[in-house]
């Protein structure tokens, strides 16, 4: 019996290859798309999972409210780490990084130094928490001397190589001397370690060993014991702030109480997270390496979800229109005694072959487009042919969509009844038209939706690139490791602003662009001890040309001048820390304040200027409080160029750090091209949802234009009538159009507030964005209105100008 529905299905689908086609293809079309974010789903899902005992690991957040600023840290002070695993019994295990960012390095006997993106302090329990295997080395003893080193495989390969590694001398940044006490192999590239490969002892770094809880700087991880509860730590830890906190603070605002703390409109939280949910989400100051965020996610999954949704809507239309052509086989078929149950599984058969034919295209369509998507989506990610999990879900993804894309028409199909189909009843009683056309609704209102979202996406995009961000980015060409040249920084400086093509040249480690970050609390000379008087900024150390080579504007006061020697004691203030003392820019200019709290003798800093505010963290936060100083150390150098070849400015500047640091690698980027990252899973976003609205558009189109088609020749005798009565070719082509477009039209209303809804809900994401604009709905109902025109048009057209005498002789 199975063998006769499998031929005989075979020999309806190879009799109809037009409506095969749009089948197959409109169903491999969403298959192939839900495929691919499907992979992306499971590779971000999968983030830090290959850990040992992934799931019982933690880490402890902290959300500070103080001075005026709120911030949410992914870093806790160093000694909680040691304080959990005495306080808790839940606790088995804890880990401290301490990170340093990039590192040179090089053997004790060469001069020439290789860059290290990553490198960090850790604890030497880092092995035994995370369950990571040294290639050389003992687990027991590596990174619990101070001084010793563990590199990754590639980063040892390029010094000695594995074999040789244990034991060699290794200079860092030129002046700290480590030895080589083990080698791991490379981090996997969905893991929160992916881009460090130098990992030093932390009992070598002083500053851990220091009981300070005013100061957050470790990413502590601490793993339960096995019938451990995670939510019973948290009101212990919540109690950290009355029990190790506070009495810290006594030390510099005598008398403080945990009450007084909090009346003042104070926090400070400590709280923990999963290992396992810090990709998606966890968006805190001083992450270890970038995240994505849950949302993204979401969007992801309901894309790939309506793209089947649209080829199965697709299937469906398409076989209840052709099921007017199958009527009188179906008639026959229940006169000669077909019961109604043998009809429903021949028609899902053929769901079923249409369903595996697409899943077998979608597949290859997939890994053609692979390369292309990792490319777009920033991945590596393979089809897992030798995985026979995906194989199994492959083959239940091919029942189920089977049987969801064929179930309604089969249902359908079967309940014709005999004497009215082999009479020749009009297509209205054998009925199904009012579900076809909410289907086509259902599918246009997704295709429109996704026309709204893309167009929001870009839009707040273009708002971020083009807003005014209070600094220029334009032409700033980065130096890094300028700190490697030690004395001979202000040299390279000066050297390199004598080249014709350069504008400015300034010196720090802080730039508005992702760098460096310090934030400090200042209190005022005249009420040093009052927690209300607290200014937390951020602290930068900048030199004399620093505002002028990023063009601040100051609104207040004065720039830094080497003709004033006190400016060793002054800071630039910005605007939100004039808000936050409460004064106006003018008014600030003159107060004195001071880092130094709780200091026998502070060292008191004066304003002498406000700049404007500029945007130094991406537009998801509110532009923070700052102060600028002069400093004496740089990591950087930013240089501002003037329009015209950077590579021949490049090449130049090069020639230059060659001179005074032989053997030193030059390490440079543009600013601008550092802020355009700050927003790429924003561009990705918005690049993902073009590609797959255009998919969902394809796929809705090709339904419509197969309801077109069989509307046509179901019209053909009316056609035919209407010519002969005299009607023109643009009345019947209106006629045929309109039917459809009033559906398109329903669906422009179903689909516009739910844009503004979830779009809106999107922007709220943002401390600064765009509103969405009336014109939006308008071009995107526009654009959906023209599609349809298109599509449907052809179809109309060929089938008004089809001379009226053939026409009447088809029926």
């Amino acid at each position: 019996m199975f063998k006769n529905y499998l031929k005989i299905a075979w020999r309806n689908l190879k009799k109809q290859p037009f409506f095969t086609f749009l089948n197959t293809f409109g169903l491999a079309i969403g298959i192939a798309g839900s495929l691919l974010i499907c992979l992306y789903i499971h590779d971000e899902l999968s983030f830090d999972r290959m850990f040992a005992d992934a799931e019982r690991i933690h880490r402890v957040n902290a959300d500070i409210k103080f001075g005026g600023e709120a911030r949410i840290f992914a870093v806790s002070p160093a000694p909680m780490a040691e304080t959990m695993d005495a306080d808790f019994s839940e606790v088995e295990l804890v880990t401290r990084f301490r990170t340093r960012g990039s590192a040179l390095i090089r053997k004790a006997d060469t001069e020439i130094n290789v860059k290290e993106p990553q490198s960090t302090y850790v604890d030497s329990t880092f092995f035994k928490m995370f369950g990571i295997k040294l290639l050389v080395g003992d687990p027991t003893t590596a990174l619990k001397s101070p001084n010793t080193l563990v590199l990754t495989k590639t980063a040892a390969e390029k010094h000695f190589g594995i074999d040789n590694a244990l034991g060699q001398n290794l200079l860092v940044n030129d002046t700290e001397n480590y030895t080589v006490a083990g080698v791991i192999d490379d981090l996997p590239s969905n893991s929160f370690l992916r881009d460090y490969t130098v990992f030093m002892a932390m009992a070598g770094y002083e500053e851990s060993r220091i009981v300070n809880w005013g100061s957050n700087n470790y990413q502590t991880f601490f793993k339960l014991i096995p019938t451990a509860n995670v939510a019973n730590l948290q009101e212990p830890l919540r109690a950290f702030l009355g029990k190790y906190v506070i009495p810290g603070v006594q030390q510099f605002m005598p008398g403080i109480t945990e009450e007084q703390f909090k009346a003042a409109g104070n926090h400070l939280i400590y709280s923990t997270i999963p290992l396992v949910d810090i990709h998606l989400h966890s968006d805190r100051v001083a992450e270890m390496n970038a995240n994505n965020d849950i949302q993204s996610i979401y969007i992801l999954s309901f894309i790939a979800a309506f793209l089947i949704v649209l080829a199965c809507v697709n299937f469906m239309n398409l076989s209840t229109a052709h099921s007017l052509k199958r009527a009188k086989e179906v008639g026959i078929r229940k006169t000669l005694g077909s019961k109604k149950r043998e009809l429903i599984r021949q028609f899902l058969m053929e769901s079923g072959l249409v369903s595996f034919g697409s899943l077998l295209i979608a597949l290859v369509v997939a890994t053609i487009a692979l390369p292309f998507f990792n490319e777009l989506a920033d991945k590596s990610i393979s089809i897992p042919f030798d995985s026979p999990g995906f194989w199994s879900i492959l083959i239940v993804a091919g029942v189920v969509l089977g049987l969801l894309s064929g179930s309604y028409p089969a249902f359908f199909m079967s309940k014709f009844i005999p004497v009215k189909v082999l009479k020749g009843a009009s297509s209205n009683s054998i009925g199904g038209g009012k579900i076809r056309n909410a289907l086509v609704i259902f599918q246009f209102s997704i295709s429109i939706f996704l026309i709204i979202s893309t167009m929001v996406v870009y839009q707040q995009l273009n708002f971020i690139q083009n807003k005014d961000l209070g600094f220029s980015k334009d032409q700033v060409l980065i130096v890094n490791d300028v700190y490697m040249i030690g004395d001979q920084s202000t040299s390279f400086k000066e050297e390199v602003g004598k080249l014709g093509f350069v504008k400015n040249v300034t010196l720090s480690s802080y730039f508005p662009t992702p760098s460096s970050r310090s934030d400090n609390v200042f209190m005022p000379m005249d009420g040093v001890t009052d927690q209300e008087n607290a200014v937390s900024m951020q602290t930068w150390g900048v030199d004399h040309d620093y505002i002028s080579t990023l063009g601040l504007e100051v609104i207040a006061g004065r720039d830094f001048d080497r003709r004033f020697k006190n400016d060793s004691t002054s800071i630039i203030v910005n605007e939100s820390a004039v808000a936050v003392i409460g004064v106006s820019p003018e008014e600030a200019v003159g107060m004195q304040y001071t880092p130094d709290v709780g200091q026998e003798n502070p060292k008191f800093f004066k304003i002498i200027g406000v700049v404007k505010d500029f945007h130094f963290s991406p537009f998801r936060n509110e532009i923070e409080s700052l102060s600028m100083h002069l400093g004496r150390f740089s990591n950087a150098m930013a240089v501002k160029l003037e329009q015209g070849s950077f590579s021949t400015a490049i090449s130049s500047i090069e020639r230059i750090w060659n001179d005074l640091a032989p053997g030193q690698p030059f390490d440079y980027y543009f600013m601008e091209d550092s802020f355009n990252n700050t927003y790429q899973s924003e561009q990705r976003l918005g690049r993902i949802f073009i590609i797959f609205t255009v998919l969902s558009i394809i796929i809705a189109c090709l339904g419509l234009f197969g309801l077109a088609t069989f509307n046509a020749e179901k019209r053909t005798k009316e056609i035919g009538v209407r010519k002969v009565m005299g009607a023109g070719v643009g009345q019947i082509v209106y006629r045929l159009t309109m039917d459809f477009l009033k559906l398109v039209g329903v669906a422009i209303l179903v689909s516009i507030p739910l844009g503004w809804y979830v779009m809106g809900k999107w922007l709220e994401d943002f401390s600064y964005r765009i509103e969405i604009g009336w014109w939006v709905f308008i071009l995107a109902a526009l654009l959906a209105l023209i599609i349809s025109i298109v599509t449907v048009s052809y179809q109309s057209i060929k089938a008004a100008i089809v001379n009226p005498v053939k026409s009447l002789r088809t029926e």
